[in-house]
């Protein structure tokens, strides 16, 4: 469109001076039916069509190189070849058109294209100059046929790579290469298997499905129209175990790096193709940039990326990436965009008056520079007839005091090694009044606040100025509501109704005057004051739409209904009706976009309504599913950090969408890893996404409904945001001493997402909290940890971390608090007390130690202590210190689960971060006395007719100082009903006792325990018989008061039973084998009954944790060759020591309590056995003894 420049009358002086310098005014030569105004007016040649510069011809037609110009007076033609003068006129199969220097020659008839083969230049000449042509190159085309070659078949085994060569015959202009198969249909083509920009066929892999004899390559020459085919190739893919799979590796180009070069404005074509197993996944980055947007297009399944409309800008390093899960391998395009001459200021051409000042600038740009050559109606300006005129300076021609000899037509050439640009422009030297080329009274109608533009088209030498005017008496037009183009038009940017009228366009030059008159009228708007409305209607019923329509009333307007943009229907169904349209019998192929369009001669409006069919009856039940996945994505209003993102989705296959989901990928840092970005309305098809600085990112989307999720769209064309610095600082700050003089300052360091940038690095700052020093800081790497040394033990330090990169600093963090290392308190807890509370519990006081002697943060408080030893002690052992740990500042504390009647020592230590600090003085405490443990051991040894002697071990743990010990004692008769029950007290220092006058051939069971001044302790039980034939002493059932009893009888020792022994021999032997046989089936003899019979009235035994006592199992009795002696007489029944000790408690080495002291850890020492020693049976294995074992 022409400059809009408002009139001003204060600068049409400075207008006028630019105008004569560089106005460039053509003659119009074809201004219509007033060229006649113009008929006396000269002008030189003007080239106005030419064949192109690279004129490939087809030689089987006639050869018509193009040549046309305008002149006044018309021009003459005349042609060069191969530089030298070309005569048509001795060449009876060339001619010229007539009026037009275009060449037919009439190869058809007579002749060879290859004669003619060679550099045409046409020249248009008259009596004011001579324009040229470029130089046209006439090649005709070639499509030769393939070299004949033998092709051996080709075996690969499943899962190698291949490349298939084409090597098509060089043609003119170069062939469209594709594979196909013997029956011409194209083979398909994918991820693994592609053709490259070379023609050949690559693949990744092979399959055993790509075995077959006829993949053929073929070669279209599109100038001919023919179609050369080369020798089909056979592969055979033998169908055995795959090879083994391997990483990529580039089948093209070679190695790492290549070199790639290209002309500006054409298409940049960079490709690489990998092999592998599985089959790589091309990527493409541009290094230090990103690939431009709109122009960036990927081919071939994206082994090759394309960029349009080249540019210097795109110079650089482009970096393919092929990946499969065993790896990547990259490479290096380096792109150099070269640029053949192109226009930057192209010559204009000049009409001056005599007497004028002008230039002709040729201005152009390429890589390399251009070169500059001016040449003057076709000769070297170097050559030509001197003109004083005229001055050469590089690309401008300037010219002063013009006269009409100065007349010509100069031609600029601009030229490097990748081509040329040849310009032709006249300077026309010309004494000429204004003359006004519109015609007169034109009548011009506009709508109310629209623009109106009243032409003015003018000519003159000097060129003429303009001026409009309104009325007859009207002032120039000058104010801000008009604009004046350079043309002559007169722009009134929003016309009103008081613009109505008569306007008048001067033109002015030094030599004359011209004016016309123009009238304008406006018009109201053309509106619908009643629009056509959503319909629904069942099918076969009837609809009507509405559209009224209020205009000017000097304009009658047109009123067409319109169906989905189209013609209605020629159906006698549709009807129009003054302002309405009927639809009768409605049908589902009715329903769409209706539209009421109303046209004037000067503006147009349209108003639509949306009609829906629906049918009565019911339809099938639609098949639900999951929606299709959305396509056609597009980046919009790409922001450093934002873009909009635009989506098409996809059927809903009957599920309305609730949700589109939105991923990301980072191309630079993880390619091929997905993010979600954001989710919205199913009812959106655009998002406005937040972007982070320097992340190269690609989208895709997923919708959602009822059903499920779609798969993801196809991704969008990657955009690299700009880096940026960082948006947050890192997180997690700390300071804490690992030794005495040292401060370590650790943080959790931005991930490279959240970098924003190259560089990431961070400035840790320091400083002392209760000092008036400044800030230290240190710039340090993308580390998490930062050492800072000889620092005072223990000082709070405030400390700050920012991240910072090449673009800037993070915001300013906030300061944390930290301290120096710790080291040992050097203190002990003083004023140490002891209360014990009883014979198991004691309760320690102290006094706190001073918090600047802690030298750390204060832990607790952990007590030591012990018990002493007696030297006397039998079966003296090493008690380890107890360790109970008070957190906090308490300073008291319970000591639980001592041993009564004993000696205790303890000391209290104060506990930092680094340890313990010194031991306070240690502290001794007696426990008072307690009831004992159980004798140790009770034997009953000695028995006769009416005695038993027993025997037995004091208590392991006496717990104080024994008074006397209580022995109870009942019999059992053959009925297992228990007797009178006997208490004797025993004198403590008393280990041994025999009970007289008992029953003959009687069974007792004893009931022992020993006495303190606190009370009874655990009893021991035994059983005994007063006879020589009977003797069988039970174990023990230590603490818990309960025994179990295996009633035995020993008749071995009988002497009427030795002949019955020598009789039963045989049956002694198979029993033993038996027994051999059955060795974990031990014989049961039940006894519990009898037990619960014979407990003691007044002390009932404890019972097990299960409350039932189950079975005795004479389990030596099945190992019969181990042991040859008979059972001893002194039946001993031992228990092992019950040390109950003090579990650990608390969270630091042993235990924990409440503020008030109180125990609420778990006490847990060894566990007493729960049988005595000797609880199996020791009897040999005699005869009698294996036969009662399976009684």
């Amino acid at each position: 469109m022409p400059k809009k420049k408002p009139f001003s009358a204060g600068r049409v002086p400075l207008i006028l001076f630019l105008c004569q310098i560089v106005s460039a005014l053509d003659v119009p030569l074809d201004h219509g039916g007033k060229a006649k105004l113009l008929d006396d007016l000269v002008q030189p040649p003007t080239i106005t069509q030419q064949s192109p510069k690279d004129y490939i011809i087809d030689p089987r037609e006639n050869i018509v190189i193009q040549c046309e110009a305008k002149g006044k007076p018309p021009p003459s033609f005349s042609w060069t070849r191969n530089g030298t003068h070309f005569d048509i006129d001795k060449d009876p199969l060339v001619t010229m058109k007539p009026g037009s220097g275009t060449l037919v020659i009439n190869i058809m008839s007579d002749g060879k294209a290859e004669t003619y083969e060679g550099i045409y230049q046409c020249t248009a000449r008259n009596e004011r100059g001579a324009a040229i042509s470029n130089n046209i190159v006439v090649r005709p085309s070639r499509s030769p046929l393939w070299t004949k070659e033998r092709l051996e078949p080709i075996t690969l085994r499943n899962g190698q790579s291949l490349v298939l060569p084409c090597r098509p015959p060089v043609g003119l202009p170069p062939a469209i290469i594709f594979w196909m198969d013997n029956s011409f249909q194209r083979l398909p083509q994918s991820e693994r298997v592609s053709q490259g920009l070379n023609g050949d066929l690559y693949f990744s892999n092979v399959l055993p499905e790509d075995t077959r004899e006829d993949y053929i390559c073929y070669a279209r020459f599109n100038h001919t129209q023919t179609i050369q085919q080369k020798q089909p190739i056979s592969l055979k893919v033998i169908s055995a175990k795959p090879s083994k799979e391997r990483p990529p590796t580039f089948l093209t180009p070679e190695g790492n790096e290549s070199l790639k070069e290209e002309l500006r404005g054409n298409v940049l074509s960079l490709e690489c193709i990998a092999e592998g197993l599985p089959t790589p996944i091309i990527y493409w980055i541009k290094e230090d940039g990103t690939l431009p947007v709109n122009r960036t297009f990927y081919r071939n399944f994206k082994k090759t990326l394309q960029i349009t409309q080249v540019s210097e800008a795109d110079s650089g390093n482009y970096q393919c990436i092929a990946k499969n899960t065993l790896g990547a391998v990259h490479h290096t395009i380096s792109v150099t965009v070269k640029a053949a001459p192109y226009w930057i200021v192209a010559p204009q051409n000049l009409v001056l008056s005599p007497g004028e000042n002008g230039t002709l600038i040729c201005r152009a740009n390429g890589n390399p520079k251009p070169r500059i050559g001016w040449l003057t109606n076709g000769v070297p300006i170097e050559i030509a007839p001197d003109d004083p005129s005229r001055k050469i300076d590089g690309d401008t021609i300037i010219f002063s005091n013009v006269q009409e000899r100065s007349s010509a037509v100069y031609q600029c050439n601009a030229s490097n090694e990748y081509g040329y640009l040849l310009a032709n422009a006249f300077v026309n030297v010309l004494a000429e009044p204004p003359r006004i080329l519109t015609s007169a009274n034109t009548l011009y109608q506009v709508i109310a606040n629209r623009p109106a533009l009243l032409d003015c088209a003018f000519f003159g030498s000097p060129r003429p100025t303009i001026e409009w005017f309104k009325g007859t008496r009207g002032s120039a037009l000058h104010e801000d509501i008009y604009v004046l183009h350079d043309n002559g038009t007169l722009e009134i940017p929003v016309a009103q109704k008081d613009s109505t009228g008569t306007y008048t366009c001067v033109a002015r030059n030094k030599l004359g005057m011209a004016k016309n008159e123009v009238h304008l009228e406006i018009k109201d708007p053309t509106r619908i004051i009643k629009q056509p409305e959503y319909a629904v209607v069942q099918r076969g019923s009837k609809v009507s739409f509405e559209c009224k329509v209020k205009h000017d009333h000097t304009l009658i307007p047109t009123i067409m209904w319109l169906k989905d943009n189209g013609e209605l229907p020629n159906d006698e169904r549709f009807s129009i009706d003054k302002d309405h349209l009927v639809v009768t019998d409605v049908s589902d192929d009715d329903g769409g976009t209706y539209t009421c369009a109303a046209n004037t001669t000067l503006d147009r409006v349209s108003a639509s309504a949306v009609l829906r069919v629906v049918a009565p009856p019911p339809t099938p039940a639609p098949i639900y599913d999951v929606p299709n996945p959305p396509f056609d994505l597009e980046l919009t209003n790409q922001l450093d950090k934002s873009v909009q993102l635009t989506w098409t989705p996809g059927d809903d296959n009957n599920s309305p969408i609730t949700k589109f989901i939105i991923e990301y990928e980072d191309a630079m840092r993880e390619a091929g890893i997905w993010h979600h970005q954001a989710e919205v309305s199913g009812t959106q098809t655009t998002a406005q996404l937040k972007l982070s600085p320097y992340v190269n990112y690609s989208f895709r989307v997923m919708a959602e409904n009822s059903i499920g999720r779609s798969v993801p769209s196809e991704a969008s064309e990657q955009y690299l945001t700009k880096a940026a610095e960082p948006d947050q600082n890192p997180t997690a700050v700390e300071g804490l001493g690992t030794e005495p003089d040292n401060l370590v300052i650790t943080w959790k360091p931005l991930n490279g997402f959240e970098s924003n940038g190259p560089g990431l690095q961070y400035k840790v700052s320091w400083r002392q909290k209760d000092g008036d020093d400044e800030w230290t800081s240190v710039v340090v790497a993308n580390v998490s940890k930062y050492i800072v040394s000889g620092t005072p033990t223990f000082v709070p330090y405030l400390i700050k971390v920012q991240s910072l990169n090449d673009v800037g600093f993070a915001p300013e963090p906030a300061a944390v608090m930290g301290h120096s290392g710790e080291d040992l308190p050097m203190v002990a807890p003083g004023n140490v007390r002891v209360n014990v509370v009883n014979s198991t519990l004691a309760e320690v006081h102290w006094d706190p130690v001073p918090l600047k002697s802690v030298r750390g943060h204060l832990q607790g408080y952990r007590i030591y202590y012990w018990k002493a030893q007696g030297s006397s002690k039998r079966n003296r052992r090493h008690i380890e210190k107890k360790i109970l740990t008070f957190q906090g500042s308490k300073t008291h504390g319970m000591l639980p689960g001592l041993q009564p009647y004993s000696h205790y020592t303890l000391n209290v230590r104060v506990v930092n971060g680094k340890g313990e600090g010194p031991a306070s003085t240690d502290r001794g405490f007696h426990t008072p006395e307690g009831v004992p443990s159980a004798p140790s051991s009770l034997k009953i040894v000695n028995p006769t007719l009416d005695s038993l002697t027993l025997e037995w071990d004091p208590p392991s743990h006496p717990n104080g100082i024994l008074t006397e010990y209580t022995l109870k004692y009942q019999p059992i008769n053959s009925t297992h009903e228990l007797g009178p029950l006997v208490d004797l007290k025993i004198p403590a220092n008393k280990t041994r006792w025999t009970l007289k006058n008992l029953n003959f051939s009687t069974r007792y069971k004893f009931y022992f325990y020993a006495q303190t001044s606190v009370g009874s302790g655990s009893q021991i039980t035994e059983e005994a018989i007063t006879t020589v034939d009977e003797a069988g002493i039970l174990p023990p059932d230590v603490g818990a008061g309960k025994a179990m009893a295996s009633r035995q009888v020993d008749i071995a020792t009988q002497g009427w039973f030795i002949g019955l022994m020598c009789a039963v021999a045989l049956l002694i032997l198979i029993l033993l084998i038996v027994c051999f046989i059955r060795r974990n089936k031990g014989g049961k003899y039940p006894v519990k009954e009898k037990e619960d019979a014979h407990a003691d009235p007044e002390i009932q035994p404890m019972k097990e944790d299960d409350g039932t006592f189950g079975e005795y199992s004479d389990a030596e009795d099945h190992k019969p060759l181990k042991k040859g002696s008979r059972t001893p007489s002194d039946r001993t029944v031992k228990k092992e020591d019950s040390d109950g000790s003090l579990a650990d408690y608390g969270e630091g080495v042993n235990g924990q309590f409440n503020e008030d002291g109180s125990f609420i850890g778990q006490y847990s020492g060894r566990r007493e056995k729960e049988q005595a020693e000797g609880n199996e049976s020791s009897e040999a294995p005699s005869p009698v003894n294996a036969m009662n074992s399976f009684v």
